[in-house]
């Protein structure tokens, strides 16, 4: 039979996108499994049978999605959170693939592989699915939490660890080896390409934008947003690198660039119809005919390959002081085997390492892996997180002009809204959790439902007629996020933000924020004064150690701000910070005590003197009463 024109083969594709992910995300299984169902679908092992399509060349094609991807999360991660997260990368990452690796090839040795198989296997095994894991935990919106944060690291190390690999394991078939040598002159070309990325990325792109963006042409943005990933993927190529890698490099490049909003709305379209069809693409290769021979070896390799993985993640997670349901989360997102492995058995298979039949059987067993984490992860939520979600929406607000928007209607919100409500600025509360908004409704507050990161929301608590924007969030990636759309969007309203801590406020600075709180400083410095005054110190010498604490916290907080991400220049200021307390403390109990005493003689007389006032006041008001009533009295007689 002919082939299937190419437009037919679009609108199969297009087809398989628009149906399928749908009914997967309504059936609560995710996009990602609805592609590769659809994939098993309209491949050669369903309608697509009698068609010649082949996949090979459109899972190639596809995998340019998965590039997009890396852009875009390089483009969320600045260069400076990159470096706070090295610990994470390289630590727990570097620990999750050894452990896993090593534990996977003793398991391939005790299945009769050689040591060079055993070790390619186990490695090749250890890695997760990228692309999928990040598209699930963004379906979720699980991708800002501690776990998935971590998940993050993990995969990052993991797409750093499969360049070697892929470049080695050619290499390690015998009749390869000795016609082949690893070539110092294609290390040091990967080298500097990777630096020319960075220098390009760096002192180039910015500019390139800035000039795009002046001539005000929408589709020229668009273009040259898609012609740096293009351009940046066929120079890794050509170096024999990761293109996601030089993806990734160059998306990070460009996360402090002010057009970074405007690169990522455009980019995102494409990125989801590419992965979509990497996805499908993925079902269609699928080799259901050697399943069917061998079904017991593939469930056997699936669930080894799942429950080993998701112990060692499991307890690497509780040893990096992660709590227990965020670890079982974790362990569940990076269980499966990823698409890196796709590719090192396809290699280990043309060199010799492994027969070409072990190579189809695991890249089966790859994919049927991936099959089951939405369905684990469904499992967990039903069984361990029952609390219900609030749907996509938001309630409908009231025409305000002049107003304040509370994003956050937490303890910290609550205070500053009764405030404005006892003097009568009119204000709009956001929250987004069902559970909050029912509870504080119950106590007259006035509060919409709503998640304050969505531009939709903002507009229609018309933020483009507030007077400024508190934003009392308690997560610090939303904070973060929420801010990053104000200042995008609407760069002249004021905005007054709650941190969490010192890291958060350096976070707020970067982004030009001017007016932070952190939320526990005041209060614990009003109960440090009682403490003091309860020890024996007076009034006045405990709010003089107070106000001398803050002023130099405050100093310290904005001169660490220059090297926050370095930790040890942290630790030697604190130690240096603390010292100074010490000298301002000891010059302060230096004071004379007369003038403490002088001080408080005068405000104990003074006390006296108001409460002599009040008594003679209150004795005139007693007089005039007394007086009164006589007065009446003697008018009753004489009627």
């Amino acid at each position: 039979m002919e082939h299937p024109s190419f437009l037919i083969q679009v609108a199969v594709f297009l087809a398989a996108a628009a149906i399928a992910a749908p009914i997967a995300k309504l059936l609560k299984i995710g996009a990602v499994l609805g592609y590769l169902a659809a994939g098993v679908l309209i491949g050669p092992n369903g309608i697509g049978a009698s068609y010649a399509i082949e996949v090979e060349n459109i899972l190639h094609f596809a995998e340019f999605g998965v590039v997009l991807l890396l852009f875009l999360i390089g483009l969320e991660l600045r260069p400076q959170r990159l470096w706070t997260l090295r610990s994470a990368i390289f630590g727990l990452g570097g620990g999750q693939v050894f452990v896993t690796g090593f534990v996977l090839s003793g398991i391939a040795i005790a299945a009769g592989f050689n040591l060079t198989a055993s070790l390619v296997i186990g490695f090749a095994l250890s890695l997760s699915a990228t692309a999928f894991v990040l598209q699930v935990l963004d379906e979720k919106k699980e991708l800002p939490t501690r776990y998935g944060r971590l998940s993050f690291s993990v995969l990052l190390f993991q797409d750093l660890f499969a360049i070697p690999l892929l470049a080695i394991t050619p290499f390690l078939g015998v009749a390869v080896a000795l016609e082949n040598s690893i070539d110092p002159l294609a290390i040091g070309k990967g080298i500097l390409t990777i630096a020319l990325v960075i220098f390009v990325g760096k002192y180039a792109l910015d500019r390139m934008y800035r000039l795009v963006a002046a001539t005000g042409v929408v589709e020229a943005m668009t273009a040259s947003a898609l012609l740096t990933v293009v351009s940046v993927s066929l120079l890794m190529e050509w170096a024999g690198l990761s293109q996601a890698l030089g993806a990734f490099i160059a998306g990070a490049l460009l996360a402090d660039s002010p057009y970074r909003h405007q690169i990522q709305a455009d980019i995102k379209p494409f990125e989801g119809l590419l992965l979509g069809l990497f996805f499908t693409a993925i079902g269609m290769s699928l080799n259901l005919s050697l399943f069917l021979a061998n079904p017991w070896a593939v469930f056997g390799i699936v669930f080894a390959l799942i429950f080993v993985k998701a112990a060692i993640l499991y307890v690497l997670a509780l040893i990096w002081g992660v709590d227990n349901a965020s670890s079982r989360r974790f362990a569940i997102y990076l269980s499966q085997g990823g698409e890196f492995a796709f590719v090192i058995f396809a290699l280990a298979s043309t060199g010799g390492v492994i027969t070409r039949d072990i190579s189809q059987l695991l890249t089966l067993a790859v994919t049927l892996s991936m099959v089951t984490t939405p369905f684990f992860l469904l499992l967990d939520e039903v069984l361990f997180r029952r609390k219900g979600k609030a749907d996509g929406g938001f309630d409908t607000m009231p025409e305000e002009k002049g107003h304040v928007i509370i994003a956050g209607f937490g303890r910290f919100g609550q205070i500053i809204a009764r405030v404005l409500q006892g003097k009568r600025i009119p204000f709009t509360a956001l929250d987004k959790s069902a559970d909050q908004i029912n509870f504080v409704k119950r106590f007259g507050n006035k509060i919409y439902y709503g998640d304050a990161t969505r531009l939709a929301v903002l507009r229609a608590a018309k933020i483009h007629k507030a007077a400024l924007l508190v934003i009392a969030i308690d997560d610090v990636e939303e904070t973060i996020k929420l801010v990053e759309l104000v200042k995008q969007n609407f760069p002249d309203l004021p905005l007054y933000v709650r941190a969490r801590n010192r890291q958060h406020v350096y976070r707020l600075l970067d982004l030009g924020v001017k007016y932070i709180s952190r939320e526990m400083f005041l209060s614990a410095l009003d109960m440090t004064k009682d403490v003091l005054i309860e020890l024996g110190e007076s009034h006045s010498t405990a709010t003089r150690s107070i106000t001398t604490f803050r002023d130099l916290d405050r100093k310290w907080l904005y001169k660490d701000y220059t090297d926050y991400t370095d930790i040890e220049k942290l630790q030697a200021r604190a130690r240096t910070a603390a010292k100074e307390l010490e000298e301002l403390f000891e010059r302060d109990s230096q004071t004379p005590e007369s003038e403490d005493q002088s001080k408080n003689e005068i405000s104990v007389k003074e006390k006296l003197k108001k409460e002599k006032s009040a008594k003679k006041k209150k004795d005139y008001g007693l007089n005039s009463l007394t007086e009164h009533n006589s007065e009446k009295k003697e008018v009753l007689s004489a009627s």
